[in-house]
């Protein structure tokens, strides 16, 4: 058994060694108890076992816990320019055995690490042990759907104008009507970042997660954020939220 209150105590006792008074860690650190929450969520709805479900909500709480040593460090959370969070996060809970922290059972190790490697990755790795995939699908599927919320009410702040000005890239919109998940590569305008947190749609590995997104309405919050000024962007929006939608009613 997994003692969830016990594991928030000491996560929230973790981050006190950060800087919390920025408003970028402590970002962080709501995004985590958020995601646990989504997380259990989830994994309710799926009829898992009870046992099933603290595994999940344990893992969305540590998911991303190499985030305020990454920021500390490199003053940035993008991976890309400083370190990959995911890897960070398993190192820093196999560090001095720090996971026996947040439970005592060392049988979940595997699945609770492997899942927060995995998290944060473009696609998850061939081979992983079935039970430990269904998690690593899980958190994934946890992550975005709290992104998606953050995307709403923090991202963009003074850059508005500039994303309702803006035309989408071609590319950009061909891969997000191919049913792709946009790579950070391909974008070219600020634009093209709003329609990579909707291509999260075709990345959702459960139904029940596009369930909660559905009732959530997060995918056309999000569009209808901006008040778009290209003929042809407000024309591409229809189409994209046309997908979308097509998307969540199928729950394919």
């Amino acid at each position: 058994m997994i003692e969830i209150e016990k594991a928030i105590e000491e996560f929230i006792k973790y981050t006190k060694n950060f800087d919390l008074s920025n408003n970028r860690i402590k970002g962080k650190q709501e995004h985590s108890l958020r995601v646990m929450r989504i997380s259990e969520e989830i994994a309710k709805r799926l009829n898992w076992k009870k046992e099933e479900i603290e595994i999940a909500t344990l893992i969305g709480l540590l998911h991303d816990i190499g985030r305020f040593e990454q920021y500390q460090e490199f003053k940035t959370f993008h991976d890309s320019r400083s370190v990959d969070h995911g890897d960070l996060g398993v190192k820093i809970l196999q560090k001095d055995n720090t996971i026996r922290k947040y439970l005592k059972d060392k049988k979940y190790d595997e699945i609770i690490l492997t899942s927060i490697e995995q998290h944060n990755k473009y696609k998850l790795k061939d081979g992983l042990p079935k039970e430990t995939e269904k998690y690593c699908k899980l958190i994934k599927d946890a992550d975005k759907i709290d992104i998606l919320y953050e995307s709403i009410i923090m991202f963009w702040q003074g850059e508005e104008e500039e994303i309702e000005n803006g035309i989408i890239t071609q590319r950009v919109f061909e891969e997000f009507m191919n049913e792709n998940l946009v790579k950070h590569e391909i974008k070219k305008e600020k634009i093209d970042e709003v329609v990579g947190f909707l291509s999260y749609v075709f990345d959702i590995f459960y139904k029940e997660s596009l369930e909660i997104l559905k009732e959530k309405k997060y995918f056309n919050d999000l569009i209808m954020k901006f008040n778009w000024k290209q003929e042809k962007t407000k024309e591409d929006m229809k189409k994209i939220e046309e997908k979308i939608n097509e998307k969540l009613n199928n729950k394919q």
